[in-house]
This record gives structure tokens, sequence and C-alpha cells, in this order.
């Protein structure tokens, strides 16, 4: 039981798991606390901790590091092209199945679809179910350099073929400014900062959690504010989890064929299995800050992310947990 609820901890089941829950908890409580007219100027200090969290994520990424696990370019190449061209067609296919409804939930799901994969849960799980770690580390670092541009490109198509309403033309120049200049200033500048990030990795990540919590509170504040759940029921909300738990299973199960068919090895197998169907929380909520300003509709579209963020972390652990266990058996 201990090792569980250890392997759930440095999964992401934490405190700051918790403090979500509590955040939207707030948000539906108190709607007035985070909406517009505010005493606290939430969208100026999260607009400078977005970037603030792109320019330390810069500094962090390793040029070396990067060129050497290009080496694995077929195992990476699939990681890459699940999580940004078969997830993503996949939910674009059920949303024409299912009639194209143009609800802000749908745009919340194929916005979860277009999204990277996670670092640190990925990287975890695949330690502790005794995967390719390197290979994992890799993948999780370039997924999120490379939803910098692939994210904005889906969701513009996306919307430009629906009649959902959102123009993202100005967010294009607004990801440019806030999110991708950070990154490659602080990649210019890791030379210099790279040991002051690493000895202060504590520090950033608590301020990386704070500016997350401070997005996902305002946002779901001004959609309560706004009544925009109304149409929600509880049952809709079963259903969107259950979805979403669908979703998820069914991504991992196609990341464990994909890596059989093509002949990986088990620890290569399980890189695939974990960075392919992750989506990344952090990304999503900062970049979803920059492409719909709209704090309102932001709310909204955070949902489906925030029940597959939890999901993927209880399930996820308890399969990394699981395949520890199996292969333990088999060294046996």
């Amino acid at each position: 039981m201990s090792s569980i609820k250890n392997t759930l901890r440095r999964a992401g089941i934490n405190g700051f798991f918790f403090l979500l829950i509590l955040a939207i908890l707030l948000a539906y409580i108190f709607p007035e606390w985070g909406s517009e007219g505010s005493l606290i100027p939430f969208n100026e200090v999260t607009y400078y901790g977005v970037s603030l969290i792109f320019f330390f994520y810069g500094a962090k990424l390793n040029p070396q590091s990067l060129s050497r696990g290009l080496s694995k370019w077929k195992l990476h190449l699939l990681i890459q092209s699940t999580t940004f061209i078969l997830f993503p067609v996949f939910v674009l296919l059920l949303y024409v199945l299912s009639g194209g409804n143009d609800s802000h939930l749908w745009i919340g799901v194929f916005y979860l679809a277009a999204l990277p994969s996670t670092v640190s849960s990925s990287v975890v799980m695949v330690s502790i179910a005794g995967g390719d770690l390197p290979s994992a580390i890799f993948n999780a670092s370039i997924s999120s350099i490379i939803g910098i541009f692939i994210t904005p490109v889906w969701m513009q198509l996306f919307l430009s073929s629906s009649a959902a309403g959102i123009d993202l033309s100005d967010a294009f120049v607004q990801l440019g400014v806030q999110v991708l200049l950070p990154v490659i200033i602080g990649f210019v500048l890791h030379g210099l900062l790279a040991e002051w990030v690493a000895k202060n990795s504590s520090v950033l990540r608590s301020f990386d959690q704070s500016i997350i919590l401070l997005i996902v509170f305002a946002a779901f504040s001004e959609s309560f504010a706004q009544k925009m759940f109304e149409g929600l029921s509880w049952s809709g909300l079963f259903l969107l989890s259950a979805g979403m738990l669908l979703l998820f299973i069914f991504m991992m199960w196609v990341m464990h064929k994909l890596g059989m068919m093509l002949g990986f090895s088990r620890p290569y197998r399980i890189t695939v299995l974990f960075c392919g169907s992750k989506k990344s929380l952090v990304q999503g909520a900062v970049m979803g800050k920059v492409l719909f300003p709209d704090p309102v509709i932001l709310g909204v579209i955070l949902l489906p992310l925030m029940i597959y963020h939890s999901l993927q972390l209880v399930i996820g652990s308890a399969i990394a947990q699981r395949m520890a266990l199996d292969q333990k058996d088999i060294e046996k």
C-alpha cells in the first residue's frame, strides 16, 4: 500500500493535484474572487507568469542531451506522430461522426488531443515501469517544444472548419511574443543559467504550479460567474468523464499495439506507452491562456483536460506499478 502511495506521489498525485481541485471548488463557491473586477490582477500576473515559465523551460534544455537523443529516431518519430497526428485525427474523426457539435466542450476535447505530452509524470512512470529513461526524457522535452508550433496550428484548422466563432489569428502573434520568444532566450542563456536553474528547481516548480493554479482559478471563476456550466448536468459530467476514460484507455492500447507491431524491446515499448498517451496540463493551461484569452471560454475548454489529467495520473500510476511488479516476476 505504501509503495502505491509513493508511486502516486511521485507521478503527480500530491498536494498540487488536490490544490487544483480546491481551486475549482473555490471558483465555484466564490466566483467573484477570480472574475473581472477582482482586487487581484489575474490577467497581468498570469501573463508575465506564463512568459517566465517558458523562459526557464528554455533555460533547462540541454543542447548536448537533445543532440544525443536523435539516434533513436524511429522511436521518437512514433511517439511524436501519435502525440501530434494520431491523437488529434482520432478525436477529429469522433467529432465528425458525432455530427460536428460546435460546443466549447468539443473544442476542449480537441485541444486536449492537440497538446504535447507531459514531462514529469511521463518520465516518472517510464522509470517506475522499467522503460528506457533517456528516450522518455528526450521525447517529453522535444514534445513540449514541438507543441508550441503544432498545437496552435491544429486549433486554427479545427476552429476554421467549425462554427465555434473563435479566431486564433491574433493568438499566433501573442504566442510568439509570450511563449516562443522566452523559450528561445532561455535556451540561448542555458550555459549561464543551467546551474542556477538546477539548484533552484524546487522553487521554480512551485512557481510554475502557482501560475497554473491562478490560471485555473481565474478561468473557472469567470465560467461559473457567467453560468457557462449551467447546461452541463451531473449526468453530462459523468459522460464526459467516461469519454475521457475511454479515450485514455484506447490510446494506451494503441501505443501498446504499435510498440509490439514495430518490434521494439520492452523498455522502448514502455516509453511509447507512457509518452504517447499522456497530455500536458501545464502546457494546456499556459498555452490556453494565450490561445483563448477569454477566461469565460477557457474554463470550459480546460474541463476535459482537467479530467483527462486526473485519469492519466491515477490509471497510469497503477499500470506503471503493475508493470514494475511484472518485471520483478520475470527477473526471478
